[in-house]
């Protein structure tokens, strides 16, 4: 019988593999990414994931590639680390680009790693997060590269819904590649060193004769000011990194999870007097939401400026919240308000996170810009989105609560569980003096002093509708309730919308305004 073989070859080619597979493209390579103000893959990963908690997969694979001289330049992983491991505590499922094996370039071996993982994260129900930071296509590769971007769109669309995914941008992200970010739920961008966009500086140069940095195109702050690409642009990786820790603090590992309880150190009944006088007397004076939203809820929240989206906690339960933001455009519904928050109510609903919503809206914002740029169809989504949830929905009409928007903004008539309106509040088809002028044209146009008439007119409309008591009336709103009083009501309301069950009719899907 032949005798087994020495072990010894056997450990000191798996040293070799494992060597080569770590130092990816090499030292010099690793250098420059570090000149270049950049963390390599696995620097990323220890730093993202729990001390000890990382199993990688396939760190062996390579390219399959013979043309163009490739047959010679085969590293083992080739050019992403896949795996898994915790954070917190909870599995997740990763893969971080290595942008020191060929640009990151991806390639057929390499994207099926990245699907293999997928696959996993939704078979066993835990996020996945992508740490990108790659030139694109293999273009060695031809056809199979982009074979293998496209099975990666798949599996971004199957898992969406089912399993959080978090994409980071850490370094360029072009061409088809943008399209698998796009499809994640949270896209985090690292101001400096981070861009995304379809077409480059250079071929937009060529064909349009624009001019633009690769900042200015698709840069972090390109993408969270104009676009709304991004959701948060982090000053470094670290940021970058801690910040995403924290946004999986408040989401469940799956869909048929509910978010994580984290204990509270808060008073869950407190009375936050300032909110007795933050809003002010004057109804056409700004203020800012977020007061109110950090006076309300437990430690600490993500914000984004239009419309304020982001999650919070309160009484340690997980929450999402959406509020107009009065200090911006007086808190209208445009276009690209109406689009993020029906994304982000979409997003709660998919993962059992409650709906906290805050109302100050005067309407949507007019003009032919927002008519001819759809915000006919764009607002719809708003009202797709709250209408559609079965989350629990708890909302707050903090003042005015004008026209379409008032519906919109989870009315008690799209299926908003419990409805609380501030004294303050104002609910009504319009303001008090866009209504005056249209009832009474007739009766100003005959009036001796037309100003003052008008005056006394207005006082009369605003007596009369420019409050929450209507409402109450109709039942609208369940309780007009004093401002420092809006925590415990929330967290009272929460308690007993914990168990809610509630289905949409059986049907395959609905069909979302364009």
């Amino acid at each position: 019988m032949d005798a087994p073989p020495d072990p010894d070859p056997l450990r000191a080619r798996l040293d070799v593999l494992e060597r080569q597979a770590e130092l990816g493209g090499g030292t010099e390579r690793i250098a420059k990414q570090h000149e270049a103000g950049k963390l390599t893959a696995r620097e990323r990963l220890d730093l993202l994931l729990d001390p000890g908690t990382f199993t990688e997969l396939d760190k062996f694979v390579m390219h399959r590639s013979g043309e163009f001289g490739m047959a010679d330049k085969r590293i083992p992983g080739d050019g992403v680390v896949t795996g898994y491991g915790q954070v917190d505590g909870r599995q997740v499922f990763v893969f971080a680009q290595d942008f020191t094996v060929f640009g990151g370039s991806l390639s057929g071996a390499y994207a099926q790693k990245i699907c293999k993982v997928m696959d996993l994260a939704t078979r066993v129900g835990a996020p996945i997060i992508g740490l990108n930071d790659s030139g694109g296509a293999r273009i060695q590769e031809g056809v199979e590269s982009l074979a293998g971007y496209a099975d990666i769109f798949l599996r971004n669309t199957l898992a969406s819904g089912v399993v959080p995914q978090i994409s980071l941008i850490l370094g360029p992200c072009a061409g088809g590649a943008v399209y698998s970010p796009a499809i994640t739920d949270f896209i985090v961008m690292t101001k400096d060193t981070s861009y995304m966009f379809i077409t480059g500086p250079e071929v937009i140069k060529t064909v349009t004769h624009e001019e633009v940095t690769k900042e200015d195109l698709g840069g972090a702050l390109a993408h969270n000011q104009k676009s709304g690409v991004a959701h948060f642009a982090a000053e470094n990786e670290q940021a970058s990194i801690v910040l995403t820790r924290e946004l999986l603090s408040f989401l469940p590992s799956n869909n048929a999870e509910d978010p994580p309880h984290h204990p509270s150190e808060d008073e869950p009944f407190r009375a936050e007097e300032s909110l007795r006088t933050l809003v002010p007397p004057n109804p056409n004076k700004p203020y800012d939401i977020k007061e109110v939203v950090r006076a309300v809820v437990d430690q600490h929240h993500h914000y984004a400026r239009n419309i304020v989206v982001g999650f919070a906690r309160l009484n340690g339960r997980a929450v999402g919240i959406v509020a107009n933001q009065p200090a911006v455009l007086a808190g209208v519904l445009d276009i690209s308000a109406s689009v993020k928050a029906a994304r982000f109510v979409r997003f709660c609903d998919c993962f059992n996170i409650p709906l906290v919503t805050f109302v100050d809206v005067p309407g949507f914002l007019p003009g032919t810009a927002q008519e001819w740029g759809g915000i006919i169809t764009h607002g719809a989504k708003l009202l797709y989105a709250f209408a559609e949830a079965t989350v629990p929905k708890v909302t707050v009409i903090t003042r005015k609560a004008y026209g379409g928007a008032y519906d919109v903004m989870a009315s008690k008539h799209i299926r908003a569980d419990v409805n609380y309106a501030w004294p303050t509040a104002e609910i009504a088809v319009m303001g008090p003096e866009g209504a005056v002028n249209i009832i009474f044209r007739n009766e100003l146009a005959k009036a001796a002093d037309a100003t003052a008439e008008r005056a006394r007119l207005v006082s009369e409309y605003r007596e009369k509708f420019a409050n929450p008591f209507k409402a109450a009336e109709l039942g609208y709103i369940d309780e007009v309730i004093l401002p420092e009083q809006t925590r415990e009501k929330l967290v009272r309301a929460l308690e007993m919308l914990k168990d809610k069950r509630q289905e949409n009719p059986g049907r395959k899907h609905g069909n979302i305004p364009l």
